[in-house]
């Protein structure tokens, strides 16, 4: 009962740090127009799943979303809360599910590779299906297929934008979340286990 008390703290742990994270974008003008913003909200919540499961990072996205509506309404009529919801799922849940099977440095690289990947089909499907549609009604869909062919001349439709500024987009934002989580995750497990071994031992 300990553990599981422990695991709902740590999970609105994470998940207010992820939402306090979401909050600070960089554009990366050179991949995708700059209404799309870089966030490293994701490592913490790949961080909670790693050491806790899929299940729980699905609760730290919830939180870290919920969190940042507190902190900032939405803009988007929750379109993009939701977005990036299930973005951030994508992500997040099939690394869980690869790592929970084998607890390896080799099976958290594919379980990142292959959350990385997934991401980058999510947000580009999403994007093109939901985002780019929605911001059509505050921005001329020219101007937004315009602002991507600035930079990559082969978009000349949503799903052109989708694809070669999104996708492109994504796949380095996971690629950042990865290394980083690689970085801090070791640390942050061996604190979470050992309290938890000290508790046993009292």
């Amino acid at each position: 009962m300990k553990l599981k008390t422990k695991q709902v703290v740590l999970m609105g742990m994470f998940g207010a740090l992820a939402a306090v994270l979401m909050l600070f974008e960089v554009p990366l003008p050179f991949i995708a127009p700059s209404f799309y913003g870089l966030d490293i909200s994701e490592v913490p919540v790949l961080v909670g799943t790693f050491a806790m499961g899929p299940v729980a990072g699905i609760v730290i996205e919830a939180v870290k979303i919920l969190v940042k509506l507190l902190l900032k309404p939405s803009t988007t009529g929750f379109v993009g809360e939701f977005a990036n919801f299930v973005i951030g799922c994508s992500l997040v849940v099939p690394a869980g599910l690869i790592y929970r099977r084998h607890k390896t440095k080799g099976s958290a690289v594919l379980a990142m590779a292959v959350g990385t990947i997934l991401m980058a089909i999510a947000g580009a499907v999403l994007n093109a299906l939901a985002m780019i549609p929605f911001y059509s009604h505050f921005m001329p869909l020219e101007n937004i297929l315009a602002a991507g062919a600035a930079i990559q001349p082969a978009v000349s439709s949503v799903w052109g934008l989708a694809i070669f500024c999104v996708a492109p987009f994504n796949l380095l934002k996971g690629a950042i979340v990865s290394l980083l989580t690689a970085l801090v995750y070791k640390r942050i497990s061996s604190l979470i286990h050992s309290t938890d071994c000290e508790k046993c031992a009292a």
